[in-house]
């Protein structure tokens, strides 16, 4: 295991409510990147790899879109990664294997009805980096896809809208989710944090949920990477506080009420995610 006392110990202390950075996302990938190790390279990927995801959606719907540059991919890498799904050329290793597989899955379905290009890639992102062999990492991802799908049962109980097909995933938290009728869906003894989610489900004004779940989110970071000092988990938590800064700096009440508008709407619509990518 690789050890990074320098890095970690020239790190400024972050807060979540602090208003401004010395250092952000994107200067972390050109400052602290190329120090790390190939192994642990691989694990900060997993990170970017939603800028990724997003771009990836852009360049299919529109091969001139602008893309955020913190992926781990150009444009163009995207594009011919497109291009070689259309062609069936042999896959490269160079990118993961989920996003061969969800470009061909929207090659074929992106005109049917209940295809939502978004939910599925979501669902195929996670079930990726829950396969990764560093156990802090997996964990992270494993809580992340808890929380956003446990939110989304609770306030889809509370509009009245059936819960089962809003559930990303093939765990045994996501088959509760979608099965119970539990008022807290039979998890309440098996997850530490449910009835935090239970209270922030409750709260109406979505900047306040948003927050609440941020801190949970930054609570669970902190006392699981409690014991690595100056490892590879360390640098991961410090990237993941500096996205949720970064977002709250931007954020402001009148983008939240426009974010809570969109996530009503959302949920009234009905969503089939492809059963391959819920699993």
């Amino acid at each position: 295991m690789s050890n990074y006392y320098y890095l970690v110990a020239g790190l400024p202390t972050l807060s979540l409510d602090d208003g401004k950075l010395s250092y952000t996302v994107e200067n972390f990938k050109s400052e602290l990147y190329p120090s790390l190790s190939d192994k642990d390279k691989k694990l900060i990927d997993l990170f970017y790899l939603k800028f990724d995801n997003v771009n990836l959606l852009k360049l299919l719907r529109n091969k001139e879109a602008e893309i955020d540059k913190r992926g781990n991919y150009s444009a163009k890498d995207l594009l011919l990664l497109v291009e070689a799904v259309r062609q069936g050329d042999a896959r490269e290793k160079k990118f993961p294997s989920y996003l061969y597989d969800f470009v061909a899955l929207y090659l074929q379905s992106a005109g049917e009805e209940h295809f939502v290009a978004e939910e599925a890639l979501a669902a195929a992102y996670y079930a990726y980096a829950m396969k990764c062999s560093n156990r802090f990492v997996s964990r992270w991802f494993e809580f992340s896809l808890n929380v956003n799908n446990i939110l989304s049962a609770f306030i889809s109980r509370k509009y009245k809208l059936e819960v089962a097909p809003r559930i990303v995933g093939d765990t045994e938290v996501c088959e509760l989710l979608r099965t119970s009728n539990a008022r807290d869906f039979g998890l309440g003894e098996q997850l530490e944090y449910m009835e935090d989610l239970q209270r922030i489900a409750e709260m109406d004004e979505l900047v306040e949920r948003e927050k609440k779940t941020d801190l949970l989110a930054w609570k669970w970071l902190e006392d699981e990477s409690f014991f690595n000092y100056f490892t590879i988990e360390r640098l991961f938590v410090f990237l993941l506080q500096l996205e949720m800064i970064e977002r709250w700096i931007s954020l402001d009440k009148e983008k939240g009420s426009e974010l809570f508008r969109q996530m009503i709407q959302h949920l009234k619509e009905e969503v089939q995610i492809p059963e391959e990518f819920r699993k």
